[in-house]
C-alpha cells in the first residue's frame, strides 16, 4: 500500500464518521430510551477498546494503515483477541450511532465504513506479514476484528 492510498483510506473513514455524527436521525425503528442506551453504550464501549488499542501500541502507532519502520508486532493486550482492535473500536462507536439514530442513511454509512476499514485492514496485514515473521501465525489465532472463538 502507498502512502496517498492509506491517506485515501483514512479520509474516507473520517468522511463516513463525520457523515454518520451529522446525518439526521429517521424510523427504521422506535427511537427511545432503550436505543439511546445501547448506542451509548456501544458508543463509549467502541471509545474505550480503540483507546486500550492505541495504549497498547505505543510508539507503533501511526495514522496510517502502513507499519512504522521502527515498530513492532504487538500481540498482547486487547490485541491478544483480535489484529485491529482500533477497528473494532471504530465499528462499535459508529455501530452506536446507527442504533441511537435509526436511519437507513446511518445504517450503510456504517456498511460502508465496514468496508473502508476491511480495505485497510488486508493492506495493513499484507505488510506485515512481509515484515514480521510471527504475523501469519498469529492472524490464524486472532479474528480480524472481532475474536475468534478459540482465542477466548
Amino acid at each position: 500500500m502507498t502512502p496517498s492510498t492509506g491517506w485515501a483510506l483514512v479520509g474516507a473513514q473520517f468522511g463516513l464518521l463525520a457523515a454518520l455524527v451529522i446525518l439526521p436521525a429517521g424510523e427504521l425503528w422506535p427511537r427511545g430510551l432503550v436505543s439511546l442506551i445501547a448506542g451509548g453504550v456501544l458508543l463509549v464501549g467502541g471509545f474505550v477498546v480503540a483507546a486500550l488499542a492505541g495504549l497498547r501500541l505505543g510508539r507503533s502507532l501511526t495514522p496510517l494503515p502502513i507499519p512504522k519502520d521502527d515498530g513492532e508486532l504487538i500481540t498482547a493486550g486487547v490485541y491478544h483477541y483480535v489484529r485491529h482492535p482500533m477497528y473494532t473500536g471504530v465499528l462499535m462507536a459508529s455501530a452506536g450511532l446507527v442504533v441511537a439514530q435509526a436511519s437507513l442513511a446511518h445504517l450503510v454509512g456504517w456498511v460502508l465504513l465496514w468496508g473502508v476499514l476491511t480495505l485497510k485492514a488486508l493492506g495493513e496485514e499484507r505488510m506485515l506479514r512481509e515484515k514480521y515473521d510471527d504475523y501469519a501465525e498469529y492472524s490464524k489465532k486472532t479474528g480480524r476484528f472481532f475474536p475468534q472463538l478459540t482465542s477466548l
